[in-house]
């Protein structure tokens, strides 16, 4: 079976050598070398719909599904799908038959497959499970024989969104469970005694990340960047990226979690461990494929309170953390990150083995490419017509996405690790400064200062 993003490449490969645009009067889409550039939002929606004898693209339905909540509410989607195919194929008419319907009942139970695969989180709307039930209760009633798959569907959609509701119900417990904590008490092991091992420590970190990347819906990207101004109607109800920004708290957390596990130490020479020991694990990550915990990792190191620490970097070794360093030098649009995260594709496309399909891209660096695409072209021409060239491009990049959020993590569960990474208590900056200072004095006027700011705020707090 061909993947959404391997569809993609081949559309474009096959496009018709045309220059000049050619419109296409009856249905107000505009095409260009074969490729749809443009239309009103009615006609792609007739696009959309399938007949007798017609089916959309798998590409053009995940790319409208994926733009077209910019101009109008998936549950009206839906709602005008049904009622353009009840009135086209006249399934409320006397005498409707199977046989004359021929070939739409499968096409339109496929379709709605493919809605409910692509993008099941629009389906937590309580309209858009009605829509559903009705459309599908009404072709089956003409076609008894897709019983099964309408079945097949709904529950697939179930289980879909029975995972969602679990996954988000653990995180709650998880951030519960972190809210209890005070961030301020120092906690009493660290996490060179709960995994001595780096690459155990980068494996388990590879379970959160993919964990969390997989329940990010590929419409979050586009509600993420979504404008009231940009919307006909108040989006209030439909701009969920919860997922999304779950997984961006996921990286503050890994980065000031790394930082409380160095400035907790008041000896030198367990900071030197620390030190070296996250540079070993930001190693594995690069190795295994996991770029965001790697930036996270590198971020961590770079926060002001553990940067400062020069006494104590003076005995790492960093050559190896220099390298790192350098994979993920933002310099030319982080080229070298560019270049090892191309290096993992390729690794990919000739994966024989699990662990070599895992590519977790910088997360950040992934959402600052989209919002300058989106940033970058209009989402309307000047005519009003939607400009879906720009949301080919989009759709195409949110295809590799998904590809990626895909794999299942190949390694053991290490529980006291994940429990000690997920829970442990993270000092906020102000608790990070002073435990900095603790390490080492201050030596320089403004960081004087800041201790005794530091310092009266934690004495007024009291």
């Amino acid at each position: 079976m061909s993947t959404l993003c391997h569809m993609f490449a081949v559309s474009h490969q096959n496009e018709v050598n045309q220059n000049i645009p050619q419109i296409d009067e009856k249905d107000t889409l505009i095409y260009q070398d074969g490729k749809l550039l443009a239309g009103s939002l009615e006609a792609l929606i007739q696009h959309l719909v399938p007949t007798t004898d017609y089916y959309p693209d798998r590409t053009y339905i995940f790319a409208f599904l994926l733009s077209s909540r910019l101009y109008i509410r998936p549950h009206s989607l839906l709602n005008q799908v049904c009622q353009t195919c009840t009135k086209q194929q006249g399934l409320n008419r006397d005498g409707m038959t199977r046989e004359r319907l021929a070939q739409f009942g499968p096409n339109i139970i496929q379709l709605l497959s493919e809605w409910t695969e692509m993008f099941p989180y629009d389906f937590r709307d309580e309209r858009m499970m009605r829509h559903l039930k009705e459309i599908t209760q009404k072709i089956v009633g003409f076609y008894p024989a897709l019983n099964k798959d309408a079945g097949i569907i709904n529950a697939n959609l179930i289980s879909r969104l029975s995972a969602l509701q679990k996954y988000e119900e653990i995180l709650s417990r998880v951030n519960n469970e972190i809210m209890q904590r005070s961030v301020n008490i120092v906690p009493l092991t660290d996490i060179t005694e709960v995994c001595p091992s780096p690459l155990i420590l980068a494996q388990q970190l590879t379970h959160v990340e993919l964990e969390r990347l997989s329940q990010i819906g590929p419409e979050e990207f586009v509600q993420a960047f979504a404008k009231e101004t940009d919307l006909e109607t108040t989006y209030k109800d439909v701009k969920r990226t919860s997922n999304l920004e779950a997984y961006v708290q996921w990286f503050n957390r890994l980065s000031y979690w790394v930082a409380t596990e160095i400035c907790m130490h008041l000896k030198k020479k367990q900071r030197i461990k620390s030190i070296e020991y996250f540079i070993d694990v930001a190693k594995e990550c690069c190795n295994i494929g996991n770029f965001n915990s790697l930036m996270a990792i590198i971020a961590g190191m770079n926060i002001s309170s553990v940067a400062r620490l020069k006494k104590t970097w003076a005995k790492v070794n960093k050559a190896k953390f220099e390298i790192l360093e350098h994979q993920m030098d933002p310099s030319s649009n982080f080229n070298s990150y560019r270049s090892s995260l191309q290096a993992a594709l390729w690794r990919l496309e000739g994966a024989v083995d699990d662990r070599e399909k895992i590519v977790i891209p910088f997360f950040s660096l992934l959402v600052k490419d989209l919002y300058f695409l989106n940033e970058g072209c209009s989402n309307k021409l000047p005519n009003g017509h939607i400009n879906f060239g720009k949301f080919w491009q989009f759709a195409k990049q949110i295809t590799a996405f998904i590809t990626w959020q895909q794999v299942e993590c190949p390694f053991e569960r290490h529980d006291p690790v994940l429990t000690y990474v997920l829970t442990n208590p993270v000092f906020s900056e102000n608790t990070l400064s002073l435990a900095s200072f603790e390490c080492e004095n201050p030596e320089n006027h403004f960081e004087k200062d800041r201790l005794k700011q530091l310092t009266k705020t934690a004495e007024d707090s009291l």
